[in-house]
C-alpha cells in the first residue's frame, strides 16, 4: 500500500485505522491547510501592490455633480473592505478621522495584555516545533511513514511561528501584513481537530509510554493555540471606538470568536435590560460599517446595470455567500442527532458490539452536534439581519433622495406595482376559474358594462396618463415604511431557500432509502407534488397580499387626508360621514384579508394532511406490495425523517412566495425610483449668466406648463400654462408681481425656481447649487443662493428657532432684528416657551399668520441674496402688513438683496417697488416701474397714489414692535396671559424653556398589562367564542398523538416479544418554520433499527389485517387535518372580528377628539396607529396566537407522556424548566423594551419623510437637500439600532436554549448508559426522544410569547388612543333645536368666559353683546386679544368656563354638537381642501345639484359673469356621464393665442392633495363656496379672504353684503368690514368697543379709530364707513334709537323684510 491509500471503513469498532491517522491527519491535511494559507497570502500581497500603485485598477462612478441628494463630501466614508489597511494609513495606527461623525469623541480601545499575549503565542508554537524536531530526531511517531509525519509537522509549525512573529514583531509598523491574525487562527483550528482525534487514540490505544507524552504534550500546545484564539478579540487589534452624542459604541467589533458564535457579547446589554428598562440612549450605536451613510457611499460606488433586485443581489454575493455556506452546515448537522440517537439505541440493544468508551463518545456528541447546528442556524440568520439592515438603509435612503429630486406635482397619481399586462382578457381555463369561485378573479362583467363613451375617455386619459404619473405621497410613504420593510425582512431569510432547506432535502432522502428502501418512493413522490402546491399556495398569499397592500394604501390614504383636515371636517360635523367613508376603505380591505386568511387556513390543512398521506402510501406498498413486516423501528423511523422532510419543503415554498412577494415590492421601489426628476438643476445650471455674461433674474421667451410636455387632459384641454414669458427682475431691489386670483403668480415663481417644465425659452436664478458650495460675500454677508417664502407656510417639526434658523448659524443681534422685524416678538412673548415653543406637523400649533411670519423670518434670516415670497403679507392683519413691509421687506436687513414678492396688497407694495409685473390668465399684460403702470391706469382708476411721507426705506429695525402690531395668534396651544403680565413676565425672568423633543412618543414599559389583553379577547368574541376554540385545539392535538398510539399497535402486532413501542407525537407545527426543531421528531423513533434480531423474531406469518390499520389510521389523519383547518378558520374569524371592531373604535375616538388633541399630537404619531400598529393587530396577532396555545398544549402532551414512561425524568426537566424560565425572563425584558423602542423610533422616520414630501419644493428652494439627507440617515439609524440588537437578542436566546436542549439530551443519554441492561430499548428511545422535543417546544413558547407581547404593544397604542378625551355628545335627544333652527340668526354671548386648559388664564372674560339677527359685525383686535377663541366658542371648540351663548334663543351648551355644527357655517383662516374633484369638495355628500354649485361658484366669481358653463343643459339630465371627446385628434393644434382653461367649468376637474393644484386664493375662495352652498343662517369668517386679490375681494363683499344672514368676520383687512352694521374690538379677551364703525372712528381716543390711523388708510376707511351709516340710517325707518350707544348691542338688523323664511 502506497502512501495515503488506507482502506476503507477507516473507522474500525472504536477509533480510527493507524493508517488514516497518519497518512491523512498528520501529513496530507496539515500540508494542504498550510499550503492553502500560504496561497492566499501571496494573492493578496498581489493584490495590495497593483491596488498601491498611483492608477487605481478601477473607475468610480462618476458623481453627478450636480445631483445635490448624494452624501455631502465629509460624509463619504472609505472603504471598509480592509479593516486593517484603514488603521495603517501612511505607516503608524491613525485614528479613523473620516468615519466618525461630528461631535462624537473617538477612543482607541486595546485588547488587555495585546502584546503579552502574542508572545505567549509565539513561545507555545516554538514548543510545538521542539515536539516535532523531537518526534523528528528519536523517531517517536513509528509508523510506515513517521518520519515524514514528523517533518510535515515541523515545517507546518515553523511557518506558523514565521507568521506569529511577523505579527509580533511588524504589527504597529508599516510593513505589517492584513489580516495575518486569520491565518493563524485557522490553522490552528485544523490542527486542534487533527490532534484531538489523535490525542483520543493514544489515551484509548496507547501505543509506547513516550509516544503517548509527546502527544498529550503536543495536543496541550495546540488546545492553547486554539483556546488563545477564540476567547481573544478578533484580530487581537486595537479598535476605534466612537462615542456618537454620547451613545455607546457596540460591542460586537470587542468580541472573541467564541462570543460572535455563541452571542456572548450581547450579555451585556441583556443585562443592561434586566436591571431596568432600556431606553433611546442605552443602546448601543450601529457599527461603522452598518451605519446609513457608509452603506450608502459604498453602494452608490457600484454602477447600477440590471434590475434593482439583481444589483442588490450582486452587491450583497459576499454576505449572502456566507450565509449560505453557514446554512449548508446547519443543515448537514441537522440529521446528526438521528443517526447518533440510533446508534445509541443499537448499542443499548447489543451492548458486546464495541466497548463502552464508544457509547460515550456518542453520547458526547449528541450535544456536540447539535452545538454545531446552532452556531451554524445563528450565524446564517445573523448574517441575514446584517444584509437586511444594510438593504434597509439602502432602500430608504434612496427613496428619500429621490423624494427630494422628484417633480413638483405632476398630473395624476400612479398605482406602483399595478400590471399594464392586467388589461389582459380574462384567462378561460381550470385554475382562472377556481380562482373565480374563490372570489379572486378580478369580475369580468364589470368590464363589458362600461359604455363606449367611458371606453373613450379611459382610452385618451390612458395616453395622457402615461406620461404625467407619479406616485402620491401616500404611496411613497407606504414605499417607505412597508415596501422597504418587506424587502429587508426576506434577505435575512435568504439562506433557507438557497442552502438549508436544499442541503436538509438531499440528506433526508439518501437516509430514508437506507430505511425503507423502494416504499420510500411513493413518498417522495407526493413531497415532490407537494412542492407545486405550496408553491401555489405561495403564489395566492401574494396575490392576496397585493390586494390587501393597496386595500391598505387606500384606507391610510383616505384616513389620513380625514386626519389632515379634521378641523374643518368638526366644524361642519361631517366626522359620521367620513366614518362611514373610512369604514367602506376598511371593508374592503378586511374583505382581502379574509381571503387570505382563507388560503392560509387550507395551506395549514394540506400540511397537515400531507404527512398522513405519505405514510399510508409508505406503509402501504411496504406492507401490501412489498409484503415486508413493519416493525417499530421501521414504521417511526421512515415516520420521524418524513417528518423531518416537511420542514425543508414547507421552507422552500415558503420562500419561494415570499422572494416573489418581495420582487414585487423591490419593483414598485424601482418604478418609484426611476419617476421623472426635477429638471431645476438642468433649468438653473450653476449660474444665472446668459450669453453676453451678464447676471440675470427672469425668463427669456419662456413657457412653462405644470406635469408632463405633452399631456392633455380627456377634455383636449391642458395644464395650467405660463406663456411666452419675457421678464427681467432688478437685482438687488424691490420686484413685485400682481395680478387676479388664479392668473399664475405663485406658478411664475416655481417657473423662477425650476419647479415648472419649460416649454421653451431660458430661466435664470442663481438656485442651481447646493447651499452648503456656495460661499458667502464676506462684504455683505451675503449668499449667491434663494429663499423662499410659500403661500402655505411649511414648517419643520421642531422649536420655532429651528425652524427660524434653518441651521444657519446664530446670530443672536440679526436674530433679534429678523423677530423685531417680522412682528414675531409679541408671539413669542405669548407662547409659553417663546422661541422653544414646538410647531408640529405643518405647525399644527400656531396660527396661518404666525406660520407665515416664522416662513418669512427663515427667509429674512438666512444669508441668500434672492428672496422669492409668495404673498406673504395675506395672512396677517393690516396693521402688521403695514408693519412688515416697511420694516421687514423694505428695511435694513433687505439691503443689496433682491425680493420679488406676489402681493394683493397694491396699494401697499406698489408705490415703493422699483419694478411690477401684471399677470392674467398666465401671461404678463404688464411690466416696468410703477409710476408708468399706475400712469398707465394699469391698476384702475380707484388707485390714486398716496403720498406717503418720506422714504419707505427704513434705516434700521426698531427695537420694539409696537403693542398693535402682531396678528391673531390664539390658537388652541397658546397660553394667551395678559399682555402687561406677558411683558413684565419677559422683564422679569427670562423663562427657563425646557427643550421638548418634537419627536417624543410614549412608550409604555413593563409587561402588556392584563386590560390590553382583555381588550383584544373581547374584541374576538364572547365566552362560547373561546369555548368553541379550546375544544377545537383540543381535538387537533388529540389527533397527533392518536396517530402515534395507532402505528404502534399496529407495529406491535408484527412483534412477538412486545417491546414497549413509542409513542410518538405529531404535533402539526405550523407556525413558524421551524416551530419544532427537526430533531425532535427525528429522534422519536430512531431507536429500533439495527439487529431486529435480536429483539424481535419476525413473525410475519401472522396475517395482520394490514387494510384495517391503514384505513383506520386514514381516517384518524384527516380528522386531524379538518380539526387544524376549523381551528384556524374560527381563530380568524375571530381575528377579523376584532380587526373590524378595533379599527372602528379607533375611528370614532379620534374623529371624536377635542380639538386639543390635534395641537399636541403630531399627525405622523396618529396615522402610525392606523398603519403600522393595526397592520400588526390584522396581520399578526391571530398567527401568533395560534402558535402560543399549540406550544402550550404540546409541551402539556409531552409532560404527561414522559411522566407516565419514565418518572425520573421529571427531576432533570424541573431544574431545566426552572433555567429556561430564567432565560426566557431575562429575554422578555430586554426584547419588550427594544422592541417599543425600534417601533417609536420608526415615527420620526415617517414624520420627517411626510414632513419633507409636503416642503420640497421649499427645500430645493433653500438647496438644502444634502442636510435634509443626513438628518434622514440620522433617522435611519436611530430606528435601525433598536431593530438589530433585538435580533441579537433572539439569537443569544435561541443559542442558549439550544445548548440547554443539549444538556437535557446528555442527562438523558447519561441516564441511559447509567441503566445499561436495565431498561429496555423502546423505554430509551422514548425517553430520549420527548426529553429533546420538550427542549424545542419551551423555545418556541418562549419566543412566541415573546412575539405576541409585542404585538400586544401594538393593541396597548391603539388602546391609548381609545381612552383619549371626546367631545360633547353629536345629538343630545331629549335636547334637539327645531328642525329649521336657527331661522333668524341672532347671536347672543352672556357673562361668557372660556379658557384652553384648567391651568391657563381665560382667553375670553365675561362677554356680554348681542347680534342681531342678519347683521354683520366685523372683530378686530391685536394678536392675542381672542378674536378666533371667540370662533372657537360659537362652535364649542372650547367650551364655557362661565355664562352661555344663545343663537336664536337656544343655548348651545345643551344641544348636539353636530346638531349646532350643521347649522352654522365656518370659513376657516387655512383653507382646507381634499383630494378628489371640484364636485366632491364642494359637496362631499352629493347633497346639492349641479345648478345650485354653479351658483355659488359664481358667487365668489371662480366663474365670471360672461362664462358660459359647457353643456349646462345636458348637466341637469346626464349628471354622471362623462362625453366622450370626439375630436381629440385634431385638439393639440389648437389657435395661436393659447390660453389657459377655467377649471371651474368643469365640476369634475380634479383636486389633488390638500389642493395643491389650485393657488392658495383659489383655495379660499373654493372654501367660500363651500360654506355658501349651506346657505348659511349665521356664518363665521376667518381672515377667509386674505390670499385673493383685492378686486375679487371687493367682488366677494358685495356677494357677502347681499347675503341674508348673520355674519361674523375676523379681518385683516379693515376696508373689509369698513361698511359692516358693527365692529367688535377684543383686547385680552374683554370687549373694548362695540359700535358702528363710523361711530367708532369718530372717538378720537378710541383704540378702532387709532388701528384705522395706523393702517395708514383712514380717509378710504373713513369715507366707506359714512357711506355705509348714511345708507344704514335710510333704510332703518322703524327707527329705534337714532343714537344707539355704542356700548349696548342694539341697533336692530336690516329690517324685516330680508329674513329668510325659516330656510334650513
Amino acid at each position: 500500500m502506497g502512501f495515503a491509500q488506507c482502506g476503507w471503513p477507516i473507522w474500525r469498532t472504536d477509533d480510527f485505522t493507524p493508517c488514516f491517522q497518519e497518512d491523512y491527519l498528520k501529513i496530507l491535511l496539515p500540508v494542504i491547510v498550510v499550503g492553502l494559507s500560504l496561497l492566499r497570502l501571496l494573492i493578496s500581497t498581489l493584490l495590495r501592490a497593483a491596488k498601491l500603485k498611483p492608477n487605481r485598477g478601477y473607475d468610480r462612478v462618476a458623481d453627478n455633480e450636480q445631483d445635490r441628494t448624494h452624501l455631502p463630501r465629509d460624509e463619504e466614508p472609505i472603504d471598509e473592505s480592509d479593516e486593517d489597511e484603514a488603521l495603517a494609513i501612511g505607516g503608524g495606527r491613525l485614528a479613523l478621522a473620516k468615519v466618525t461623525t461630528k461631535g462624537s469623541i473617538v477612543q482607541a480601545d486595546t485588547p488587555a495584555g495585546q502584546t503579552l499575549l502574542t508572545v505567549i503565542e509565539v513561545l507555545a508554537i516554538a514548543g510545538l516545533v521542539g515536539v516535532n524536531v523531537v518526534a523528528l530526531v528519536l523517531g517517536a511517531y513509528s509508523g510506515r511513514h513517521g518520519k515524514i509525519a514528523a517533518i510535515a509537522g515541523l515545517s507546518a509549525w515553523t511557518y506558523v511561528l514565521i507568521l506569529a512573529a511577523l505579527r509580533l514583531f511588524l504589527g504597529n509598523t508599516q510593513w505589517r501584513v492584513p489580516h495575518l491574525w486569520n491565518h493563524t487562527a485557522a490553522i490552528y483550528f485544523a490542527q486542534w481537530l487533527f490532534s484531538l482525534i489523535g490525542f483520543r487514540s493514544a489515551i484509548v490505544h496507547p501505543a509506547t509510554q513516550f509516544r503517548q507524552i509527546l502527544t498529550i504534550v503536543d495536543f496541550a500546545l495546540t488546545s492553547l493555540l486554539f483556546f488563545m484564539s477564540i476567547s481573544t478579540r478578533k484580530g487581537n487589534k486595537t479598535v476605534i471606538l466612537e462615542w456618537e452624542d454620547g451613545i455607546q459604541p457596540s460591542r460586537e467589533n470587542l468580541a472573541s470568536l467564541f462570543s460572535h458564535f455563541t452571542f456572548g457579547w450581547v450579555d451585556s446589554i441583556m443585562w443592561e435590560g434586566w436591571k431596568e428598562p432600556l431606553t433611546a440612549d442605552r443602546v448601543w450605536n450601529l457599527l461603522p460599517s452598518d451605519k446609513a451613510a457608509t452603506v450608502l457611499a459604498n453602494y452608490r460606488q457600484v454602477k447600477k446595470t440590471t434590475s434593482l433586485s439583481f444589483h442588490l443581489l450582486s452587491y450583497f454575493k459576499g454576505m449572502v455567500a456566507a450565509q449560505a455556506a453557514w446554512a449548508v452546515m446547519s443543515g448537514a448537522f441537522t440529521f446528526a442527532p438521528t443517526l447518533l440517537l440510533k446508534a445509541i439505541l443499537e448499542y443499548v440493544e447489543d451492548p458486546t458490539q464495541a466497548p463502552r468508551n464508544v457509547l460515550w463518545l456518542y453520547v458526547i456528541l449528541l450535544p456536540l452536534t447539535d452545538v454545531i447546528r446552532s452556531v451554524g442556524d445563528a450565524q446564517a440568520l445573523w448574517i441575514g439581519r446584517k444584509i437586511c439592515i444594510n438593504i434597509r438603509a439602502i432602500l430608504v435612503g434612496e427613496i428619500y433622495a429621490k423624494a427630494l429630486r422628484r417633480k413638483a406635482a405632476a398630473g395624476n397619481d400612479k398605482v406602483l406595482g399595478e400590471d399594464k399586462k392586467d388589461k389582459a382578457p380574462a384567462k378561460k381555463g381550470f385554475f382562472a376559474k377556481v380562482k373565480r369561485a374563490l372570489g379572486l378573479a378580478k369580475d369580468d362583467k364589470k368590464t363589458t358594462d362600461q359604455s363606449a363613451a367611458e371606453a373613450a375617455v379611459a382610452k385618451a386619459k390612458d395616453k395622457a396618463a402615461e406620461a404625467d404619473e407619479q406616485a402620491n405621497l401616500g404611496t411613497i410613504t407606504t414605499l417607505m415604511s412597508v415596501d422597504s420593510f418587506k424587502v429587508s425582512e426576506v434577505t435575512s431569510y435568504l439562506h433557507f431557500l438557497i442552502a438549508s432547506a436544499p442541503t436538509q432535502l438531499l440528506v433526508a432522502v439518501i437516509l430514508l432509502y437506507n430505511v425503507m428502501g423502494y416504499s420510500a418512493i411513493p413518498g417522495f413522490i407526493i413531497m415532490a407534488l407537494l412542492l407545486p402546491v405550496n408553491i401555489g399556495f405561495a403564489k395566492t398569499f401574494q396575490y392576496t397580499q397585493k390586494k390587501i397592500m393597496s386595500a391598505t394604501d387606500k384606507r391610510i390614504h383616505t384616513t389620513n387626508e380625514v386626519l389632515q383636515n379634521i378641523r374643518i371636517i368638526k366644524y361642519f360635523a361631517w366626522e359620521h360621514r367620513f366614518e362611514t367613508i373610512v369604514d367602506e376603505k376598511r371593508r374592503a380591505e378586511l374583505k382581502a384579508l379574509r381571503t387570505r386568511y382563507m388560503v392560509w387556513a387550507c395551506a395549514v390543512a394540506v400540511w397537515n394532511t400531507v404527512p398522513i398521506l405519505i405514510t399510508f402510501f409508505t406503509f402501504f406498498v411496504f406492507t401490501v406490495i412489498e409484503k415486508k413486516p413493519l416493525y417499530p423501528s421501521i414504521a417511526f423511523t421512515a415516520i420521524s425523517l418524513f417528518m423531518l422532510l416537511r420542514y425543508p419543503l414547507d421552507q422552500l415554498g415558503d420562500m419561494i412566495a415570499h422572494v416573489q412577494e418581495s420582487k414585487v415590492s423591490v419593483d414598485r421601489i424601482e418604478e418609484f425610483l426611476s419617476e421623472e426628476e426635477t429638471e431645476k438643476q438642468k433649468q438653473l445650471g450653476h449660474d444665472n449668466v446668459d450669453e453676453t455674461g451678464n447676471k440675470v433674474i427672469g425668463f427669456r421667451g419662456a413657457s412653462f406648463i405644470w406635469g408632463g410636455r405633452n399631456t392633455v387632459a380627456e377634455d383636449g384641454s391642458m395644464a395650467f400654462r405660463l406663456l411666452d414669458l419675457d421678464v427681467e427682475f432688478q437685482e438687488g431691489k424691490l420686484n413685485v408681481i400682481t395680478g387676479p386670483t388664479g392668473s399664475g403668480k405663485t406658478s411664475m415663481l416655481m417657473a423662477l425656481l425650476g419647479e415648472m417644465t419649460i416649454l421653451k425659452g431660458r430661466v435664470f436664478l442663481p438656485g442651481g447649487r447646493s447651499r452648503e458650495d456656495v460661499r458667502a460675500d464676506p462684504e455683505t454677508g451675503l449668499a449667491d443662493t434663494c429663499a423662499y417664502v410659500a403661500q402655505q407656510a411649511w414648517l419643520v417639526n421642531g422649536s420655532i428657532k429651528d425652524n427660524i434658523l434653518f441651521s444657519a448659524p446664530f446670530d443672536e443681534q440679526r436674530y433679534k432684528d429678523v423677530i423685531v422685524a417680522c412682528a414675531l416678538e409679541r408671539d413669542l412673548e405669548i407662547l409659553d416657551n417663546g422661541d422653544e415653543t414646538l410647531v408640529g406637523e405643518k405647525g399644527i400649533t400656531l396660527s396661518g399668520g404666525q406660520k407665515q411670519r416664522i416662513s418669512l423670518a427663515r427667509a429674512v434670516y438666512s444669508n441668500s441674496k434672492h428672496l422669492l415670497m409668495d404673498d406673504c403679507l395675506s395672512a396677517v392683519d393690516s396693521h402688521t402688513a403695514q408693519w412688515i413691509f416697511s420694516n421687514c421687506i423694505m428695511g435694513p436687513l433687505m439691503k443689496h438683496r433682491t425680493c420679488i414678492l406676489v402681493s394683493h396688497n397694491i396699494p401697499l407694495c406698489v408705490p415703493f417697488s422699483d419694478f411690477v409685473v401684471q399677470m392674467t390668465n398666465g401671461r404678463v399684460t404688464a411690466q416696468g416701474a410703477p409710476q408708468e403702470l399706475i400712469a398707465a391706469g394699469k391698476f384702475g382708476e380707484d388707485f390714486i397714489q398716496k403720498s406717503r411721507p418720506g422714504s419707505a426705506h427704513v434705516s434700521r429695525v426698531p427695537s420694539r414692535v409696537p403693542s398693535s402690531v402682531g396678528e391673531e395668534g390664539d390658537n388652541t396651544m397658546i397660553n394667551e396671559a395678559d399682555g402687561s403680565e406677558s411683558q413684565t413676565k419677559a422683564q422679569t425672568i427670562k423663562k427657563e424653556h425646557k427643550k421638548q423633543d418634537a419627536m417624543e412618543e410614549s412608550k409604555a414599559t413593563g409587561a402588556v398589562k392584563w386590560p390590553v389583553m382583555k381588550l383584544y379577547l373581547t374584541a374576538m368574541g364572547k365566552w362560547w367564542f373561546w369555548v368553541l376554540a379550546a375544544v377545537v385545539f383540543g381535538a387537533q392535538q388529540f389527533s397527533g398523538v392518536a396517530t402515534s398510539l395507532w402505528i404502534k399497535e399496529w407495529a406491535n402486532q408484527y412483534a412477538t416479544d412486545e417491546v414497549v413501542a413509542p409513542t410518538f407525537n405529531m404535533n402539526s407545527q405550523s407556525y413558524s418554520s421551524q416551530t419544532v426543531s427537526p430533531t425532535y421528531f427525528a429522534s422519536i423513533a430512531t431507536y429500533v433499527k439495527g439487529n431486529d434480531s435480536n429483539t424481535f423474531s419476525a413473525s410475519s406469518n401472522k396475517d395482520v389485517n394490514v387494510g384495517y390499520y391503514l384505513t383506520v389510521l386514514a381516517i384518524i389523519g384527516i380528522g386531524g387535518a379538518v380539526a387544524a383547518l376549523v381551528r384556524d378558520m374560527w381563530i380568524f374569524f375571530g381575528s377579523l372580528t376584532a380587526s373590524w371592531k378595533l379599527h372602528k373604535r379607533l375611528m370614532r375616538a379620534v374623529a371624536g377628539a377635542r380639538f386639543k388633541f390635534f395641537d399636541v399630537t403630531p399627525l405622523g404619531q396618529i396615522m402610525n396607529r392606523f398603519s403600522k400598529d393595526l397592520e400588526a393587530i390584522d396581520q399578526e396577532v391571530a398567527p401568533i396566537a395560534i402558535g402560543v396555545m399549540s406550544c402550550v398544549l404540546a409541551i402539556v402532551v409531552t409532560v404527561t407522556l414522559i411522566a407516565w414512561i419514565t418518572p425520573g425524568f421529571l427531576i432533570a426537566g424541573f431544574f431545566i424548566t426552572i433555567l429556561y424560565v430564567f432565560l426566557g425572563a431575562f429575554y422578555l425584558h430586554a426584547s419588550r423594551d427594544l422592541k417599543r423602542l425600534e417601533s417609536v423610533q420608526r415615527s420620526p422616520l415617517f414624520q420627517q419623510f411626510g414632513e419633507t414630501l409636503s416642503g420640497v419644493t421649499t427645500i430645493r428652494a433653500y438647496g438644502d437637500e444634502r442636510r435634509f439627507i443626513r438628518d434622514n440617515l440620522a433617522k435611519i439609524n436611530a430606528q435601525i439600532r433598536p431593530f438589530i440588537y433585538l435580533w441579537a437578542a433572539n439569537r443569544w436566546l435561541a443559542f442558549r436554549t439550544d445548548v440547554l436542549g443539549d444538556l437535557v439530551a446528555f442527562a438523558a443519554g447519561v441516564f441511559v448508559i447509567m441503566s445499561l441492561g436495565k431498561i429496555d430499548p423502546g423505554s430509551a428511545g422514548i425517553s430520549l426522544s420527548y426529553a429533546i422535543g420538550f427542549a424545542d417546544n419551551i423555545l418556541w413558547l418562549v419566543r412566541l410569547y415573546a412575539m405576541n407581547e409585542q404585538n400586544m404593544n401594538s393593541v396597548e397604542r391603539i388602546k391609548e388612543y381609545l381612552d383619549v378625551e371626546q367631545e360633547a355628545e353629536a345629538i343630545v335627544e331629549d335636547n334637539r333645536p327645531p328642525a329649521n333652527w336657527p331661522a333668524h340668526g341672532s347671536v347672543e354671548f352672556i357673562n361668557y368666559s372660556t379658557r384652553y386648559r384648567a391651568e391657563l388664564e381665560p382667553v375670553l372674560r365675561n362677554l356680554t353683546f348681542k347680534i342681531e339677527a342678519q347683521e354683520k359685525i366685523g372683530i378686530v383686535g391685536r394678536t392675542g386679544a381672542g378674536k378666533s377663541s371667540l370662533t372657537l366658542a360659537i362652535f364649542r371648540a372650547l367650551e364655557a368656563d362661565e355664562g352661555k351663548i344663545l343663537i336664536d334663543g337656544v343655548d348651545i351648551g345643551l344641544i348636539g354638537l353636530r346638531d349646532l355644527r350643521e347649522a352654522i357655517t365656518i370659513v376657516p383662516q387655512e383653507p382646507t381642501l381634499f383630494m378628489g374633484t371640484i364636485r366632491t369638495n364642494l359637496d362631499p355628500f352629493n347633497m346639492y345639484t349641479d345648478e345650485e354649485i354653479f351658483a355659488a361658484l359664481r358667487r365668489v366669481h371662480l366663474i365670471k359673469a360672461d362664462e358660459v358653463i359647457p353643456g349646462a343643459v345636458s348637466t341637469a339630465l346626464l349628471p354622471q356621464t362623462p362625453v366622450a371627446p370626439v375630436e381629440s385628434d385634431s385638439e393639440p393644434s389648437r389657435p395661436a393665442t393659447a390660453t389657459n382653461k377655467n377649471i371651474f367649468l368643469d365640476l369634475s376637474s380634479p383636486v389633488t392633495e390638500s389642493g395643491n393644484n389650485l393657488s392658495q386664493g383659489q383655495r379660499q375662495l373654493l372654501c367660500l363656496a363651500r360654506a355658501m352652498l349651506k346657505k348659511p343662517t349665521v356664518l363665521v369668517m376667518d381672515e377667509a379672504t386674505a390670499s385673493i386679490d383685492y378686486a375679487t375681494d371687493s367682488a366677494i363683499q358685495e356677494t357677502i353684503r347681499e347675503l341674508t344672514s348673520t355674519i361674523i368676520t375676523i379681518a385683516h383687512r379693515l376696508q373689509t368690514i369698513a361698511d359692516y352694521d358693527k365692529v367688535l374690538v377684543l383686547d385680552k379677551g374683554e370687549i373694548v368697543e362695540y359700535g358702528h364703525p363710523w361711530e367708532l372712528m369718530k372717538k378720537t381716543d378710541g383704540s378702532f379709530r387709532s388701528m384705522c390711523d395706523m393702517s395708514g388708510d383712514y380717509d378710504t376707511l373713513a369715507k366707506i364707513a359714512k357711506k355705509a351709516y348714511k345708507s344704514k340710517q335710510l333704510v332703518d325707518v322703524d327707527g329705534g334709537d337714532e343714537q344707539s350707544t355704542t356700548t349696548t348691542a342694539e341697533g336692530s338688523g336690516t329690517g324685516d323684510e330680508g329674513k329668510k323664511d325659516g330656510a334650513n
